[in-house]
């Protein structure tokens, strides 16, 4: 270790470097280090769940170490009876080992479907503002091993391809903002050790065990499938195996998208050439999806049925304007003009 380092290691308060005595956090947070690289500062995203909050610890160290100054935020969805009180208490928490965090409220009405997913997208809506706010281009979530098991089945239940099936890794960007997640790989006891060594606390949210919920009902399926000897080590190596062959199709996409798309006379326009559609029929899906994506400037990409449609009408050249996405979608000739939906 450089002087340097070791200089910057003298900063760390004394309550962490009581905690790293532990053989077991020291190891955890050597793993950690070695998966988490961001280029810049910040932002975290706390729960209050055991997974979070190790996820702070960690992440505090690791900005300790490295003269880092991120920013902490509690999403408080205000779904439970309790949630305000708890959010407080995870901030007291963390306030007592130096981690200074800010508490975000979902106001307003709250859905009576879809629950999860509305918290989820509400959530990062959130998180998102803060990122914009402070130009910071770095959010960090606390997904671990079993979220990306859950994530597999749930996208297979919903017929997703490739793509949606390995659509939890360690980095996705999403419009100019890097989501990382250092803990993909991490086993969840890991972090409730963590939690319970570090904190002696963290949130048991009731609705992990509200079987209504798909997630829940794969999370016991997958229990189920370990007591008859479902492996999970090989299972995250038939996922690695699948983000190898994702790897190799998005390749191809960003060089169709370098190659087969120009930059218009307008602003937030942009021309495909008729070659773009001369791929496989998943190159110029997901190209075409990302196009919508970047031009339309929304949060969730278009849905991919919507997406099938727009490239059933191109093939048989009976497309004149459609909007998907915050995207206008014209045909002139052989050539798809992509232009931003003008605000009303």
């Amino acid at each position: 270790m450089s002087l340097k380092n070791l200089n910057v290691k003298n900063k760390i308060p004394n309550s962490f470097k009581t905690k790293l005595q532990n053989r077991r956090v020291k190891n955890i947070f050597k793993k950690f280090e070695n998966s988490f690289k961001p280029d810049s500062n910040f932002i975290v995203g706390v729960s209050g769940g055991a997974d979070s909050l190790a996820l702070a610890f960690l992440s505090k160290l690791y900005a300790f170490e490295n003269n880092l100054n991120p920013k902490f935020y509690i999403v408080n969805h205000k779904l439970r009876q309790n949630s305000t009180k708890e959010a407080y208490e995870v901030k007291k928490i963390l306030r007592s080992f130096k981690i200074h965090s800010e508490i975000l409220t979902w106001k307003g009405k709250k859905p009576l479907n879809k629950i999860q997913s509305s918290a989820r997208e509400k959530r990062y809506s959130l998180l998102f503002s803060k990122c914009k706010k402070f130009k910071i281009h770095n959010l960090v979530v606390g997904h671990h091993i079993d979220d990306l098991f859950e994530n597999f089945f749930l996208r297979m239940l919903r017929g997703s391809g490739l793509k949606g099936l390995v659509s939890l890794g360690e980095e996705t960007k999403i419009a100019n903002i890097k989501l990382l997640r250092p803990l993909i790989k991490f086993d969840k006891k890991d972090l409730i050790y963590i939690s319970k060594f570090v904190f002696n606390f963290y949130v048991d949210d009731l609705s992990n065990y509200n079987t209504k919920f798909n997630r829940i009902k794969i999370r016991n399926m997958i229990q189920e499938l370990s007591s008859i000897g479902f492996d999970k080590k090989k299972f995250q190596l038939t996922i690695e195996n699948l983000k190898r062959s994702d790897q190799t199709i998005r390749f191809y996409v960003e060089k169709n998208k370098k190659i087969n798309s120009v930059v218009g006379q307008k602003k937030d326009e942009l021309i495909l050439k008729e070659n773009f559609f001369d791929n496989s029929y998943e190159v110029v899906f997901r190209s075409l999806s990302d196009l919508i994506h970047s031009i339309g400037k929304k949060y969730n990409p278009a849905r991919g049925k919507k997406i099938d449609n727009i490239m059933s009408k191109i093939k048989k050249k009976t497309l004149f304007k459609e909007t998907l996405g915050g995207c206008v979608i014209k045909m002139v000739n052989h050539t798809v003009i992509l232009s931003k939906e003008p605000q009303k």
